[in-house]
Parts: structure tokens; C-alpha cells; sequence
């Protein structure tokens, strides 16, 4: 898939558990009121920690259950939606035999495939080994070459990872797009840190390799020589990547090159195979994401001995395909993924088999999703907040006073000219070429699914700019904002309380899913997102003036998280987080001026013994709830865009002169930041 610079509101990630209630995680509080009061702290003084005071009662009821590394609103509500799809799915299961609609069919067929247990532990590692033999047959530099294009064709990113995308400079136009990969674990730093804690993640991802290996009938002691050679490789692949932070400068990440130049580039890789194979005519551009990484792969595919590819070969099949294969395999990925999620169960399989159906056939489980559980007025209510945060953004804008009649005007351009998406597609995506077969294994139909979706992904290439496409299933958890397309997109999932209750005053509703509109509007503004024109070209429109103080002010607010720190004395990496963070503090305050306009002359009637404004606050901090075990609040901070979530909440809070007014916080309280000191952007 093309690298995109997409504005997210969170990473959710379930892990990988067991047994549960078929309908909730067991130990899960369902919220009854838009605020429940019992969720309260109230020993902590909202001016010392809004997060705690907000939270506190529900962090101490709710542990996370034994199956996830965090727990929160959003797992929550992403487990309801979990409940809801498996009565879709076991519905369509139970009538597929006379099905009308074949994609529903096909789903229907994916999910019971997923779901035969019996069939797939019969076959233990049987589904791979045609894979086995091929690599086993591999003895020269061009066996290597044709394997390589062999397995991106048919959609298996190993060593490179090839697709397409918007080009950033003219985005109607879509080209191929090639970024970074290779690696096993998940970034370059995992590979050259030398603390204990990154240490020891490298010498359980060496037993990790080994255990798959013997796996397969490989002796122990020639397993674990392959474990370290691939580590080895590995790290050669990862001296060459950008580091997260780099990864998010969409100048330095746009290299476009022509077939010409890839050759001279990396003249090892055989490209006009490789094109030939992804069926792609004519290509003439390839947006090449680090282009020193591609050449550190053509090097290494020249000295590497080919003994060596053949066990990394062996081992990304392993990685790729362990989930689709016996229990010995599907344990060996989660004690793994242990070391990075904390979780101490696995997950259920219907709820593997669940998020595994979205992942493959996401808009027609989608599909029958909102039909089911999304209703037309939803839609509109959702469209309606849009629009006044919309109108409220536009106002703001007027009064910047760090910025320019002429960059005020291009501003003006980029946010009228954002494109909504609520919901659903307008157009579902059409899975008439995908080959799913009542019958077949799971693993099968996993490869067609995989094989598909890499065909339709290609075959954008060169032409017309589809914008009705969506980044993100119906049911997801989630919303963003596409820079290259210019457009927020909120899917059906997210439109639930606690984010959007229709029986919530309008306070709540501002707080939650207002706050979130307005976070993902503000990324078309944050210090990516401020990269790109109203069409979502890669193209500076600031004055070189209006540009110094943007990054000033970004760059200062940086540095305050630079400050924040979890687990004691890990660090906010203030620079991967910049985006949003300037997202989460431009969409509350855009979202607070919405939430008066709307309550106008009204009587700012309390209730729970909270004025609207505080209440607003609350709504806010309420999606942020969440209790993580260590070892995943370890790995997000070196990976994730995102600050945790109590920082999410106290850190924006904290620059606001709202927050301070609304609950008579004092100068010098912990939740007050200086005058001086205070950030205001959008």
C-alpha cells in the first residue's frame, strides 16, 4: 500500500487473547449516562490532574481484561462492534447456501474458513510447503531475482514493499509507490538501541526466529545459525531506514523516479520483470520513500551469500503466514507479541477470525454492517457538527493574528475545500474478482484475498483519481484525514457513544466527537498536513514569514512534550508526536467556540453538578480513558504517532485559558501553563 501521511485519531490495537463473553470482554464497564459520575476521581483536584480527576474511578474498576494490552473507549466500543459483526457474519454463514448476493457468499465462505479449527490444525504447516520448496529450489543470484518478484506480484511485501499511490506533487495523478521494509521488528531502532529492555527484545526475537524454524523440521542447531544470520541481515537492511521521525517529512519521503533512474539506482533489482508481473503498462514514475534504503537492498542483494536469502526468504513466509496456520504456530507469533503487547491470553478465534474478515473483505462486511446497525439520521447528525466545525474553523482563522492576509486566503482555499466523508462509501467496493471457494482452506483464501487487493492496488496506476475510495472499513474504530485527498472521514464505528451519543446534551457531543472532527480537520493544518494545497498538493502556500512563526509555534509545543514522560522516565518524543498533538489542541478549541455558538443565550444549566463547559472537558477526557500494561506503553512511545493518553488529555488542557476558566484553576496550577509559556495555534 502507498505510504500515506494519513492523520489518525488513535491506534487501537486489541491484541491477541481468549476466551471471553461472546458479546464483551469480560470485566468491561458498559456506560449507561453520556458522564457517569462513578467514573470520577474526585480525591484529585481537576486543576492538579484532569486526567485522574475525569478517569480515576473507571481506571480502578476496569483492569484490562486478559486478552489486550490496553483497555479503554475504544476497546470498548470496537469489542460492541465486534459483537455486532459476528451476528453478521454467523448470519451469513448460516445462510450462504442459498445466498443471492456472491459477495456476500464470499464473505460468508473467508469467515468459516477462519473459523474451522479442526480443518486447519489437521494441516499443521501443509499450506506453506509448496512455498517451502520453491525457496528450497532457490541456488543462484537470479533464482533470488525471480523469487523476489514472484512474491511482490502476487501481494507479499518481503524485502520491498511496492504499490501505488497519489503522486505528491500532482495528486490526480497515481503512480507506484515503494517504501521502506524488510524488517521483522518494528523500527530501526529495535535494531541498534543498547538498552537491556530493547536487548532483550533482540534476543527473544532470535529464540522467536529459531522456535518457527524447528518448526518446520529444521534442526535446532541449524535453526538457530539462521535466527542470527537473519538478524544480521536485518540490521544491514535497518541501517539504512529512516527513523520514525523522518518518516513523517513528506519532503525528504518524495523521490520521484523514473524506470531509468530505478535502474541506475538499484540495478540488481530486475524491474522490468517485476513491472511486467504486477501487470502494470506503461508505468513511468515510482515514488521511491528512501531512496537509500533501496540502494543498501541492491547492495546486499549482490554480496549477500544466497544460503542466507533463503533463510530470510523462509523466514518472512513463516511471519507472514503463522497466523493462518496450527495452534504450534499461532503460539510462537503470541509469545512473541508479548514482548510488545503485555496481553495473557489470546483472543477468542471468532474474534481473530472477526478482525481478520474486516482486514481482508472490510467493505463488504461493511456493507452489511450499516445496513444493520447505521441509520440514515446518524448520518446526518454527524454531517450537521461537521459543518458547524467547519464554519467555526473558518472564523478562527480570521483572527491568527501570527498570520497574513495571503496565507489567511490560502487557508481559507484548503478548508473549503475539504471533502466529508461519514459513514460508508458512496460506491462499495467491488469484489466480483475475487476468488474466495466454499471449501477452500483458510490459508488459501487468505493468499486470494492478499493477491486481490495487490491487483486492484496496482491496476490504479496511471489512471483517473478515484476519490470516492476509503482508507478505512465501515466498522472501524477510528477516523482521519487524508492530506493527498484533502478529506476527513469518519466511519460508522466511531459514531457511538462515548464519542457520539444522541442522548447526550450538546456539551458531551462537543467534548467527544466534536473535538475529534475538529482534531482531524485541524491535521489538513498541523505540520504535515500544512504541507499541502487546497489540492492536496506537496506545495508551500505560507509567506516565508507566516511560515517562521508556524514553525515557532509547532516547534515549541514540540518541546513541551518533549517534557512528558510514562513508565517513570521514557520520554514523549515530541517530534513524531508534533502532528497530533497540534491536532488534538486545535480541535478542541475550535470544537469549545462550536459548542458556544451552538448553547448561544441558553441557560448554562448544570447537571451532575457540572457546568456545559465542564462538561465539554470531560467529554473530552472520557475517550482517553485507558489502563495499558508496561510492555505496550514501551513500544508505543517508540513507534506510535500519538502521545498516551493521559497527556492527550492534561497536555492540551493545560494551554487552554477555556480549561483554566471553566473549573477556576488558578496561575500556578499544575493544569495552567504559563502565559509565556502557552501554545495557540489554529
Amino acid at each position: 500500500m502507498h505510504r500515506l501521511h494519513i492523520g489518525l485519531i488513535a491506534i487501537f490495537v486489541a491484541g491477541t487473547a481468549s476466551p471471553a463473553s461472546p458479546v464483551i470482554a469480560q470485566g468491561t464497564y458498559r456506560q449507561t449516562k453520556p458522564l457517569d459520575p462513578a467514573n470520577l476521581d474526585t480525591t484529585c483536584a481537576p486543576c492538579t490532574n484532569f486526567y485522574q480527576f475525569a478517569n480515576g474511578g473507571w481506571m480502578k474498576n476496569n483492569p484490562i481484561p486478559a486478552a489486550y494490552p490496553t483497555w479503554g473507549s475504544f476497546g470498548e466500543l470496537d469489542d460492541q462492534n465486534q459483537a455486532k459483526l459476528r451476528l453478521v457474519l454467523d448470519e451469513a454463514v448460516a445462510h450462504r447456501a442459498d445466498a443471492t448476493d456472491p459477495t456476500m457468499r464470499k464473505l460468508a465462505d473467508f469467515y468459516a474458513a477462519c473459523m474451522d479449527s479442526a480443518t486447519i490444525e489437521r494441516a499443521g504447516y501443509q499450506p506453506i510447503e509448496p512455498d517451502l520448496k520453491l525457496i528450497a529450489n532457490i541456488s543462484t543470484r537470479a533464482d533470488v531475482q525471480r523469487y523476489l518478484v514472484s512474491q511482490l506480484s502476487a501481494g507479499h511485501g518481503v524485502l520491498l514493499n511496492l504499490g501505488s499511490g497519489q503522486d505528491s506533487r500532482n495528486s490526480t495523478e497515481i503512480i507506484g509507490s515503494m517504501q521502506q521494509s524488510g524488517l521483522g521488528l518494528p523500527n530501526r531502532d529495535y535494531y541498534f538501541n543498547t538498552d537491556e529492555h530493547t536487548a532483550s527484545i533482540r534476543s527473544a526475537y532470535v529464540k522467536h526466529i529459531t522456535n518457527d524454524f524447528v518448526l518446520i523440521g529444521e534442526a535446532p542447531a541449524t535453526a538457530a545459525q539462521n535466527a542470527q544470520n537473519i538478524l544480521a541481515l536485518e540490521t544491514s537492511i535497518a541501517a539504512s531506514h529512516f527513523t520514525p521521525t523522518q518518516e513523517r517529512d513528506p519532503v525528504l519521503t518524495y523521490n520521484r523516479k523514473t524506470p531509468a533512474q530505478l535502474a541506475v539506482l538499484a540495478p540488481g533489482v530486475p524491474w522490468k520483470s517485476l513491472f511486467a508481473a504486477e501487470k502494470v503498462p506503461g508505468i513511468n514514475a515510482v515514488d521511491v520513500e528512501n531512496p537509500k534504503f533501496l540502494s543498501t537492498v541492491d547492495s546486499l542483494l549482490a554480496v549477500v551469500p544466497v544460503e542466507q536469502w533463503k533463510a530470510y526468504f523462509t523466514w518472512y513466509l513463516l511471519q507472514r503466514s503463522s497466523n493462518l496456520l496450527s495452534s504450534p504456530f499461532v503460539n510462537e507469533e503470541f509469545a512473541f507479541e508479548q514482548q510488545f503487547s503485555g496481553a495473557k491470553e489470546q483472543l477468542p478465534r471468532y474474534k481473530r477470525c472477526i478482525r481478520t474478515t474486516d482486514g481482508a473483505m472490510g467493505e463488504a462486511l461493511g456493507q452489511a454492517y450499516v445496513k444493520k446497525y447505521f441509520t440514515p439520521e446518524a448520518k446526518a447528525r454527524a454531517l450537521a457538527m461537521v459543518n458547524n466545525l467547519k464554519a467555526e474553523f473558518r472564523e478562527r482563522l480570521a483572527t491568527r493574528t501570527w498570520m497574513g492576509d495571503s496565507t489567511r486566503k490560502m487557508a481559507y482555499a484548503k478548508l473549503d475545500a475539504f471533502a466529508e466523508k461519514i459513514g460508508y462509501p458512496d460506491k462499495w467496493k467491488d469484489y466480483t474478482a475475487l476468488s474466495v471457494k466454499p471449501g477452500a482452506s483458510f490459508y488459501d483464501n487468505s493468499i486470494a484475498v492478499t493477491a486481490f487487493n495487490n491487483a486492484d492496488m496496482m491496476s490504479r496506476i496511471g489512471k483517473p483519481l478515484d476519490r470516492t475510495r476509503w482508507g478505512m472499513s465501515p466498522p472501524t474504530v477510528n477516523a482521519y484525514y487524508n492530506p493527498q485527498m484533502n478529506e476527513i472521514v469518519f466511519p460508522a464505528g466511531i459514531l457511538q457513544p462515548p464519542f457520539f451519543d444522541p442522548n447526550a446534551d450538546d456539551a458531551v457531543n462537543y467534548g467527544g466527537m466534536g473535538a475529534v472532527i475538529g482534531h482531524e480537520m485541524s491535521h489538513g493544518f498541523d505540520d504535515q498536513g500544512a504541507q499541502y494545497d487546497a489540492q492536496g498538493n506537496l506545495k508551500t502556500w505560507f509567506t516565508a514569514a507566516d511560515l517562521a512563526n508556524f514553525k515557532a509555534r509547532t516547534a515549541t509545543y514540540a518541546t513541551q512534550f518533549d517534557g512528558y514522560t510514562i513508565l517513570d522516565s521514557l520520554h514523549i518524543n515530541g517530534k513524531l508526536t508534533n502532528g497530533e498533538n497540534i491536532a488534538d489542541l486545535g480541535g478542541l478549541t475550535i470544537a469549545y467556540a462550536a459548542m458556544e455558538k451552538a448553547l448561544g443565550d441558553k441557560p448554562r444549566t448544570r447537571i451532575d453538578g457540572f457546568t456545559p463547559e465542564q462538561r465539554f472537558f470531560l467529554g473530552w477526557a472520557q475517550i482517553w480513558r485507558s489502563n495499558s500494561r508496561p510492555e505496550y506503553s514501551r513500544m508505543l512511545i517508540s513507534v506510535d504517532p500519538h502521545s498516551p493518553d493521559s497527556w492527550r488529555v492534561n497536555a492540551p488542557l493545560s494551554n487552554m485559558p477555556e480549561f483554566a476558566k471553566a473549573w477556576g484553576c488558578k496561575v500556578g496550577s499544575t493544569m495552567v501553563r504559563p502565559a509565556s509559556e502557552s501554545v495557540a495555534i489554529w
